[in-house]
């Protein structure tokens, strides 16, 4: 695999990038303006009502953030010229056919221009509704792949999945792809076509009900989540991801396809500059709410390994995969991008640099005192977990119960904000429990051989690095990672 120059393959090529507000997103486009202001044209799909709102988009949520600064002072005044020249918005929706883009001017203009379409859009809630996840998932993944196929210049079609498509599976997880209607406990039967059935016929149900849309909200995550359940996934993420990827290998016909699944995504390791982060995720909420005294114990298994890898190096990885299957060669190949494989990295020890960083640097909270932080209490067992539980709040609410009875509901006030809050943190354990006792490692022999090449044969290797050998851990938490969490929430 010879793939020369990444500058030269951006020259003047035109790209598509959907989901254009997320957080890879914004760190791939700033990437490619800022290594190859040559590049032709970004054509950038928001999910806007119209082109002034998505112009509105544009300026407040992605290059009015800091993640452009190194652009802005490299440009200097021209800066707002440059990207009116390198960027074309597009106000649309990947949940419907042609992108849900309605001027047909700029449909025309993206089939006859676009050479690479790479394909961010998702929603990334684990307890999402069924209905909007199928749609941004699954059904946009395949509207995506139908568009591409009619650009006329289509070089290669990046789609962007998740290495946790591979649901509770154990051992090595190996980057192989899903069949049509494959399912991860061997039920058969699954239908993505019915699956949108199963939605329409139970909104329709609700509806003749009279439901209120909170209700409505409710039913269709729990809809969501007993789908998923059914065929063996944990969680409506993962389960609809998993799902286009089914339909981007039904409809990628002769198109070069590269399906890229990183794992846990953290702030940017080196560019365009250290610890930018947007968003509190899965891991980053844990360590506020230590930092804060708000989380007193740890569930899970602290000896197991948390895959991680820095949004840039996910975004280097998307750019030199362009460059290498830019052939117009019919395939399909999948990349994991992540640490396990490499150089893993504990539980126990994401919990000791908080321990260290929280102890120097403790969290000032409303009344302007530091929390002083210590060592939690760790449960290794959902048995563990329900035991607490109920010695610490199940019980109490029961005597809540009986006295709320007692004195004429006098303490209905407390038995329901207690009895809320149980029930919040009872369906979060539930749903990521799956990682939190996650045992496995991602296997990444496709993307090893893609680094091997880049090394061997890239002129720009060092400028698109995506070897996490060469993060140290320490350094990155201690020195980048959460002080760039910390700076995020205090903004």
């Amino acid at each position: 695999m010879e793939l020369g120059s990444a500058l030269h393959f951006l020259d003047s090529k035109s790209i598509l990038v959907t989901g254009a507000a997320g957080f890879l997103a914004k760190i791939f486009v700033e990437k490619i303006l800022r290594v190859q202001p040559n590049v032709k044209k970004f054509y950038l799909l928001l999910r806007a009502a119209d082109h002034k709102s998505a112009i509105h988009r544009l300026h407040n949520e992605i290059i009015g953030k800091d993640l452009f600064k190194v652009l802005k002072e490299k440009c200097g005044k021209n800066f707002s010229s440059f990207i009116s020249e390198k960027i074309t918005l597009i106000p649309g929706d990947i949940s419907h056919e042609d992108l849900g883009v309605k001027d047909c001017n700029l449909v025309q203009e993206m089939l006859n221009e676009v050479d690479v379409v790479v394909n961010l859009a998702a929603t990334t809630n684990f307890d999402e509704r069924y209905d909007v996840a199928l749609g941004l998932n699954t059904f946009g993944a395949k509207f995506v792949a139908n568009f591409a196929k009619k650009c006329v210049k289509l070089k290669v079609l990046v789609h962007v999945s998740t290495a946790y498509v591979s649901g509770e599976k154990t051992g090595l997880i190996l980057e192989n792809s899903y069949s049509m209607g494959e399912t991860l406990n061997g039920v058969s039967g699954l239908d993505i076509n019915f699956e949108k059935n199963v939605i329409e016929q139970k909104l329709n149900e609700l509806r003749l009900l009279g439901a209120s849309d909170k209700d409505i909200t409710q039913a269709m995550k729990d809809l969501g989540i007993q789908r998923a359940r059914f065929y063996g996934w944990p969680n409506t993420y993962v389960f609809t991801k998993a799902m286009g990827e089914m339909l981007v290998g039904e409809f990628k016909a002769n198109m070069a396809t590269i399906i890229l699944r990183p794992t846990i995504i953290t702030s940017t390791f080196k560019e365009p500059f250290p610890g930018w982060a947007e968003g509190v995720r899965t891991i980053d909420s844990l360590a506020m709410g230590y930092a804060k005294g708000k989380l007193t114990f740890f569930l899970g298994d602290v000896d197991s390994v948390v895959d991680l890898i820095p949004a840039d190096m996910v975004v280097n990885a998307i750019i030199v995969a362009m460059v290498a299957h830019a052939s117009n060669q019919p395939s399909e190949t999948i990349y994991q991008v992540g640490s396990s494989m490499r150089n893993p990295v504990k539980y126990l020890s994401l919990q000791d640099f908080g321990y260290r960083y929280f102890s120097k640097k403790p969290w000032i909270n409303k009344d302007g005192k530091a929390v002083i932080v210590g060592k939690i209490r760790v449960m290794d067992s959902m048995a563990s977990f329900h035991r607490y539980m109920a010695l610490r709040y199940l019980l109490p609410l029961k005597g809540l119960e009986f006295a709320n009875t007692a004195f004429c509901h006098f303490f209905q006030g407390v038995y329901s904000d207690l009895n809320r809050k149980i029930s919040f943190v009872t369906r979060l354990i539930d749903i990521y429990r799956p990682y939190l006792f996650f045992d496995a490692i991602f296997d990444d022999i496709n993307t090893e051989k893609l680094r091997m090449a880049a090394r061997s044969s890239l002129a720009e290797n060092d400028m698109f690095y995506f070897d996490p050998k060469c993060i140290n851990w320490d350094d990155y938490f201690m020195n980048t990672h959460i002080p760039g969490i910390v700076k995020y929430i205090f903004k």
